[in-house]
């Protein structure tokens, strides 16, 4: 198990990143008065500014989408990552050596990612200038045959490795990097040669645009590496298995569209950018996994009701149908509906352009189908429907593939479709998936075992109020003094209590605050509150609170605190009185002579303690 980034360290990456900075790479961001900062919500679209950032409290949040948080989960947000990998970014750009706790050695040593980061693009930056050398003239050509001019080139970063073993080693070795430290990050082999040589490279970057490694095609006969494609090795940066090539540039695209298309290779990727498919991604070396599957879920932002597609493009040869039966077993990994596009003539996506230009691979991806489908159809080619016998055995085959699907509204259809497919009758067929399901567990229901447990959909029941709402208005403003000011609460919170806030989610709020303040911990109040909260709505809630302003000129007092908070009280208690009103008119004073002097004594206690709520609400403003 990888250590736990230690926790002071994480208080320091929140202190030393600043939110102002950070966003302000992303956004434009202008004053907004009142030590606020606005721009356009880089999570929706919109053409007012309703995203605001507040440095002095090191939080974000757009009033128009909800989204907020501080500076890690802006990171998270905006470039997908686990709160892990924030961290680690934002410890990168802020020169902070993390710490880690219960560490088995799978961490790399403090200080090391930054200079593996910085080595990468040094290299990168090397191989674009070596791509205009004499040497790269077969680089130039490979290029050019395919489609791509030098216009293409330096918007993927191209590059060429020289054929002199060291060029590499020797440049990095003058901006005053070890041996070791090459080594480590995959750009040079012990033997003290570069890794990369003799071939036309393109830099692998991750979803903030770093570049954490290098593909590398063989051009010439000679080249001693065996293997046409060469990746770098497994760095502390670079894991195969979780890369996929191109992200960088889909990303954005990915995330508004819910779309990616999964091609094979680095110039397919180019080709179906370059041509209008700017969801386009390919795995960098190996089989697409797991986790690959993960990323573009997270990617995608966990999309409920199937929104979203997962489109994978494959040769039309045997090797394109093995590949999609080999994803096909993994499909549930998906929330996403999962489509392939294969072209006819066995074209990739970049033969295709080259030859029939943009159009044809837009078309290419727009002529998807859904993968079962596919699947099934090459499944049932391997049976003689001419015959009985074999139209049976081709729908004991295909009968698991139609039970899979995850959509159990659809299973009807589908299994109408396979019918017709087979000229076999609808009921047999559907009895004959009926049985099929029954037998087992669907594949989705026995992987999901392993995955990442679903979102807590709980989170999503809770409304929101609107912030606006003249009649909870009291209710939010004591709110935001809890998040803002909860050192001028007097003990008990001035004698607040859950039952004072009616909406459920001003009520949450105040849960996490006593959760919080329990709990007696060290850190920032707001994060305290934040990770108290149950619900994910609730969080971004409190940092809402967070953020806005309070309806005072000046500093706020404990007298203030004390008047909101006496106000909100006096509401609860005039709700009581109304109803113990309502109650004594519908009560006979003679027949239930008992139970209405115990309601009339209530309700005198109740009038004096509205008096006294009155004056201290009133006293505390004066």
């Amino acid at each position: 198990m990888a250590g736990r980034i230690n926790d002071e360290d994480v208080v320091t990456v929140r202190e030393r990143a600043r939110i102002e900075e950070v966003v302000g790479s992303y956004v434009a961001l202008r004053n907004a008065g009142g030590g606020s900062l606005k721009g356009l919500c880089p999570f929706h679209d919109e053409k007012t500014p309703s995203f605001q950032v507040t440095p002095s409290r090191g939080f974000f949040y757009c009033f128009g989408c909800g989204e907020g948080g501080d500076t890690i989960t802006f990171m998270q947000k905006i470039d997908n990552l686990s709160f892990a990998e924030a961290v680690e970014r934002l410890a990168d750009k802020v020169g902070i050596q993390l710490r880690y706790t219960e560490d088995n050695g799978s961490r790399p040593e403090p200080g090391i990612r930054v200079r593996l980061m910085e080595a990468n693009r040094l290299a990168a930056e090397f191989f674009v200038e070596q791509l205009m050398s004499p040497d790269a003239l077969k680089a130039r050509q490979f290029l050019s045959e395919r489609g791509f001019d030098r216009v293409a080139a330096e918007q993927f970063g191209v590059g060429f490795a020289p054929r002199d073993g060291r060029a590499l080693l020797r440049h990095l070795r003058g901006r005053g990097f070890s041996d070791r430290e090459l080594v480590t990050a995959g750009l040079t082999r012990e033997a003290g040669y570069d890794f990369f040589q003799s071939r036309v490279l393109w830099p692998i970057r991750d979803s903030g645009r770093q570049v954490i490694g290098f593909g590398a095609r063989r051009l010439f006969d000679d080249d001693r590496m065996p293997a046409k494609y060469l990746n770098t090795p497994e760095t502390p940066l670079y894991k195969k298995s979780q890369v996929l090539y191109g992200l960088d540039l889909a990303r954005t695209a990915i995330s508004k569209r819910s779309q990616a298309v999964v091609v094979e290779g680095y110039t397919d990727v180019m080709a179906a950018h370059l041509s209008g498919v700017e969801t386009a991604v390919a795995s960098c070396g190996t089989a697409f996994g797991d986790d690959h599957a993960r990323l573009l879920r997270r990617l995608m932002g966990n999309h409920d009701a199937f929104q979203g597609e997962v489109i994978f493009t494959f040769d039309g040869d045997a090797a394109g149908q093995a590949a999609a039966l080999k994803v096909f077993a993994g499909d549930q990994n998906f929330i996403t509906q999962t489509y392939v596009a294969i072209e006819p003539t066995g074209l990739d996506p970049c033969d295709l352009r080259l030859q029939r230009g943009d159009a044809a691979v837009r078309e290419l991806v727009a002529r998807r189908v859904p993968l079962y489908r596919f699947v099934m159809s090459n499944l049932l080619k391997q049976h003689d429907l001419d015959r009985a016998d074999g139209r049976l055995a081709a729908l004991r085959a295909a009968a698991p593939l139609v039970a899979s699907i995850r959509d159990a509204a659809m299973v009807s259809g589908y299994a109408r479709e396979l019918a017709g497919l087979l000229g076999m009758d609808v009921e047999e067929v559907r009895a004959e998936v009926m049985r099929t399901a029954a037998k087992a567990p669907r594949h989705h229901e026995a992987v999901t075992s392993t995955e990442e447990p679903p979102p807590e959909r709980a989170a999503d029941q809770l409304p929101m109020p609107h912030p606006h709402d003249r009649l909870l208005a009291t209710e939010r403003e004591t709110s935001k003094l809890l998040i803002q000011t909860p050192q001028l609460f007097g003990a008990g919170w001035d004698g607040l209590s859950g039952d004072d806030f009616t909406h459920p989610a001003y009520r949450a709020v105040f849960t996490a605050v006593e959760k919080a303040a329990a709990e007696a911990t060290t850190g920032d109040w707001v994060h305290r509150v934040s990770a108290a909260a149950e619900h994910d709505a609730v969080r971004s809630l409190v940092v809402s609170l967070a953020v806005e302003s309070l309806p005072v000129h000046g500093e706020v007092t404990p007298r203030f605190v004390m008047a909101n908070a006496a106000g909100l009280q006096l509401l609860t208690v005039m709700r009581m009185i109304a109803q113990l009103k309502s109650r004594l008119q519908r009560t006979n004073p003679v027949e239930a002579q008992q139970k209405y002097n115990q309601m009339f004594s209530e309700l005198v206690v109740l009038e004096a303690r509205r008096q006294e709520l009155q004056t201290r609400s009133i006293g505390a403003l004066d």
